[in-house]
C-alpha cells in the first residue's frame, strides 16, 4: 500500500502516519520528492485498511499496489492455468466449445440438443436442471430429475456435464451428477454458495455478475479458491448497461484484461450477452479473436417451444457455421479446438 501526502503536509503529519503504521505492526518507508512525500507500507493490507489512513491530516490518497485476490492472481502464479473437465482442457492453447440447452426439459429434447452440440464440435454439454429466474412464475427447472436426464445423456454421448447450482444446500447433490458446477450471474456474490462449490471437489465455472466490476468478479473467484479449489473457469456473459438493443452488453475487453490479472481460464457466453440468435455467431467470432479460452452456447432442437431463452438458442441451420468458426478461427490465434487437444 502507498500513501501519497498532500503538498502542504507537515513533517508532523508524516510522522503521525508512520507511527500509526508501526504501532499496528507494519513497516513504513518515507520517500520525499520535490513537491510530494510518499510513504510505502509493508504488512497486512487488510489490517491497514482498518486504520482509516485516508482520513488522517495531510493524507491526499491511499493506493493499494498489491492485488486483494491472492490465489487467483498472476502475481504468485505467472503461468496461465489449464482446467480439465472430464479430460477436456480449458485454457491457453485451446478453444473449447461448451454447448447444449439452456434448460433441461425432457430426455428427448436434451439428447437432441447434445447431438447438435457434438455436431458443432462441442466437447462439454451445458444444461440447466435448476434455473434461477427473474420471475417466480417462470420455469425454474426440473431439479434432480433434470440432473438424472443429464447423466443419462452423458452416458449416451460421452460429453461431460456442466450444470448450474443455485443453493449451497444443493451443492453435494448437483456435484454427485455433474462434472463441472456453474455459478450463474445472479449468484456471483452469493458467498455461502461460492464457498460451498469451492469445497465440492469439482471444477467450477463462475459467471460474471451482471453488475460486477472485474475486481468483484475476481474476488468472487477468490472465495472459491480459498476453499482449496483452483479449478475455476471465469465466464464473461455480458454486463448490464444503459443499452437496450441487446439483452446484455458483452464486455469483450474483459477477456484480455482478466487474462493479464489472473491465471484462470476465461470463456465467453455469446448467447446470454446478445440474447438473440442472429448475434450469437458474430459474438462467438469476436470471443475467439480476442483470445477467449472457449465459448458456452445455447442450442435447442425446437427453440419456439423452449421453456427458457428460446430466442437466443441456435438451431440446426446454424451448426455448420458454428463448427466452421470453432475449426477455422482458433489456429489463427495460436489455438487448437479442444476436441483435438483432448484426443491428442
Amino acid at each position: 500500500m502507498v500513501i501519497v501526502m498532500a503538498p502542504e503536509a507537515t513533517q508532523q503529519d508524516v510522522d503521525a502516519v508512520v507511527d500509526l503504521v508501526v504501532t499496528a505492526g507494519g513497516d513504513a518507508f518515507v520517500s520525499r520528492g520535490v513537491s510530494r512525500t510518499i510513504i510505502g507500507l509493508i504488512g497486512d493490507i487488510a489490517h491497514f485498511g482498518a486504520l482509516n489512513l485516508g482520513t488522517m491530516p495531510g493524507v491526499a490518497d491511499v493506493m493499494r499496489v498489491s492485488t486483494p485476490y491472492k490465489l487467483v492472481s498472476r502475481d504468485h502464479h505467472p503461468d496461465r492455468s489449464v482446467v480439465r473437465v472430464g479430460g477436456v482442457p480449458i485454457g491457453p492453447g485451446t478453444a473449447t466449445l461448451v454447448a447444449g440447452p439452456c434448460a433441461v426439459e425432457t430426455p428427448d429434447q436434451t439428447l437432441a440438443a447434445a447431438r447438435m452440440a457434438q455436431a458443432a464440435g462441442a466437447t462439454l454439454l451445458r444444461g440447466g436442471a435448476y434455473k434461477p429466474r427473474t420471475s417466480p412464475y417462470a420455469f425454474q427447472g426440473l431439479g434432480e430429475a433434470g440432473l438424472r436426464i443429464l447423466a443419462d445423456v452423458r452416458a449416451e454421448t460421452g460429453l461431460p456435464v456442466v450444470t448450474e447450482v443455485v443453493d449451497a444446500h444443493d451443492v453435494e447433490l448437483v456435484a454427485s451428477y455433474a462434472d463441472m458446477l456453474q455459478v450463474g450471474t445472479r449468484n456471483a456474490q452469493n458467498f455461502a454458495l461460492l464457498q460451498a462449490v469451492g469445497a465440492a471437489g469439482r471444477p467450477v465455472m463462475l459467471k460474471r455478475g451482471m453488475n460486477a466490476t472485474i475486481e468483484e468478479w475476481l474476488m468472487a473467484a477468490e472465495y472459491i479458491a480459498q476453499r482449496g479449489n483452483l479449478d475455476i473457469v471465469l465466464c464473461e456473459r455480458g454486463i448490464r448497461t444503459f443499452e437496450t438493443a441487446t439483452r446484455n452488453t458483452l464486455d469483450i475487453s474483459a477477456v484480455p484484461v482478466v487474462q493479464r490479472l489472473s491465471h484462470l481460464p476465461v470463456i465467453v457466453d455469446p448467447s446470454h450477452s446478445g440474447g438473440r440468435r442472429d448475434l450469437v455467431l458474430p459474438l462467438t467470432r469476436a470471443a475467439i479473436a480476442v483470445g477467449a479460452d472457449g465459448v458456452i452456447i445455447d442450442v435447442h432442437p425446437r427453440p419456439e417451444q423452449a421453456l427458457c431463452d428460446g430466442p437466443q438458442a441456435l438451431v440446426d441451420d446454424d451448426l455448420a457455421e458454428l463448427a466452421a468458426i470453432m475449426t477455422d478461427l482458433p489456429p489463427m490465434v495460436g489455438r487448437v479446438p479442444a476436441a483435438l487437444a483432448a484426443a491428442g
